[in-house]
């Protein structure tokens, strides 16, 4: 089995969180041709506050763990997106800890798919995938 610093339960927690924000985002409407003054729903600033915390709430979770967590984090959407197998865990950590080109949390965010990701890797690595009893949405 892989050793893995980052606790399973805790990237199944992350899954959750980011899901959240992922489904916000992806149901995030341009407004083009819309004038905001003949629209019958004003907008629900309130909401947009609530989205924006919760994305800051998992940016500093992410930040706040240490390079090898972060590192693992990377590594496990690329074992689950299919970028390594599981017998090369330790050489993906690497790659991960050896990438710089941005921060790891714009890293992650900007793949929609990143939590369906993490929980086929832990599955991969026998770390289970459940989420509240569902696999991948």
């Amino acid at each position: 089995m892989a050793e893995i610093s980052i606790d399973p339960d805790y990237v199944k927690a992350l899954v959750l969180k980011v899901r959240a924000i992922m489904v916000e985002e992806a149901n995030e409407v341009d407004d083009v041709g819309s004038n905001p003054t003949d629209d019958e729903t004003p907008p629900d600033e309130f909401q947009d506050d609530a989205e924006d915390l919760r994305r800051e709430e998992i940016v500093e979770e992410i930040e706040g763990l240490n390079e090898l967590e972060q590192a693992e984090l990377i590594a496990l959407m690329w074992l689950g997106r299919g970028d390594g197998e599981p017998s090369e865990w330790s050489d993906l950590v690497d790659q991960a800890r050896e990438r710089r080109e941005s921060s790891t949390v714009d890293y992650l965010l900007d793949h929609p798919h990143v939590a369906d990701h993490w929980l086929e890797a832990l599955s991969q690595l026998d770390l289970g995938g459940l989420v509240d009893g569902t696999e991948k949405v």
